[in-house]
């Protein structure tokens, strides 16, 4: 069991859920003020995406990191950001021609990827570490080697912690294959992802099977999708890591009544100290990460 455990709230996330949930931060003031909710209930991590304020949908545009980033640092609330550098590798096979691709297609190269965690330096940036079908159409995620080792060793330069999100048993394989070649520096930290349509399910089996995989000094967390967000907190705290919530993963507090982010952070507060377990601070997080001093 981890008696020390850090929180890590994803606040936007950029999935079809603006329409669904009446409060999803779309905006970057809004995406900002839902990671400042999240620190001051409890989270020690804020994990953001931006959206495209017109539309809603998912975004990579370096400015409105910029803007989501800017407020929260000039905030009077601590905590350690967390940027995606998942956008960019949406791929939908054309359903007449699968050689063309089709709407929605989103893939540019890891430069281009890595642009807003080159430009403002968070203390950490996400890494998708595997291609998978993403959904029940014609979407796949596409992450190829090359890319990835291209990514792992810029994020390296750059002094920003990886947080590798492993989806299934082989991108757990993966992961500690960019650890063993030396592009991930110690601690190594994991995210370990349940219950996305098609990767590993969010049952007991699957975050063991794949937390047993990590090397000896590795740093991890594990969150489930949709109903089982709060069971997998109590779950990763018992088999030693951390835990993640927030409105990417889950809009609910309970069946029919919409959360904001911050009673998401709350309740998992709640289920982890009933647990017997201690959450830590943003200054706490930074130590057990082993990440460089805030800016």
């Amino acid at each position: 069991m981890n008696n020390e455990v850090i929180i890590t709230c994803a606040v936007t996330g950029a999935g079809d859920t603006v329409g669904i949930h009446p409060e999803i931060p779309v905006t970057p003031e809004q995406v900002a003020n839902a990671a400042i909710e999240a620190a001051r209930a409890g989270a020690a991590v804020a994990h953001c995406h931006v959206r495209d304020p017109k539309t809603g949908k998912g975004a990579r545009d370096p400015e409105l990191f910029r803007e989501v980033v800017d407020r929260i640092r000039d905030s009077d609330t601590d905590v350690v950001i967390n940027l995606t550098a998942g956008m960019g590798g949406d791929y939908v096979v054309g359903e007449t021609d699968p050689l063309q691709p089709g709407s929605g297609t989103d893939l540019v190269g890891p430069e281009e990827r890595l642009a807003r965690v080159e430009q403002l330096l968070p203390e950490i940036c996400s890494l998708d570490c595997g291609t998978m079908n993403f959904g029940n159409k014609h979407e796949i995620y596409v992450n190829p080697p090359a890319y990835l080792r291209a990514m792992a060793q810029k994020i390296k330069e750059l002094g920003v912690k990886p947080e590798m999100e492993v989806f299934d048993i082989g991108q757990v394989r993966f992961a500690n294959q960019l650890v063993a070649e030396g592009l991930v520096a110690d601690p190594p930290l994991y995210q370990i992802c349940l219950g996305i349509p098609w990767g590993a399910a969010a049952d007991t089996h699957s975050m063991k099977a794949m937390c047993d995989m990590l090397p000896d000094n590795a740093q991890w967390a594990g969150f489930g999708i949709s109903r089982m967000e709060m069971p997998m907190v109590a779950q990763a705290v018992l088999l030693g890591g951390n835990a993640r919530v927030g409105l990417e993963d889950n809009l609910y507090l309970s069946k029919g009544v919409f959360a904001s982010n911050g009673q998401l952070v709350e309740k998992a507060v709640t289920i982890i100290e009933n647990l017997g377990a201690r959450v830590l601070t943003p200054v706490e997080a930074r130590e057990k990460l082993g990440l460089r001093p805030r800016n």
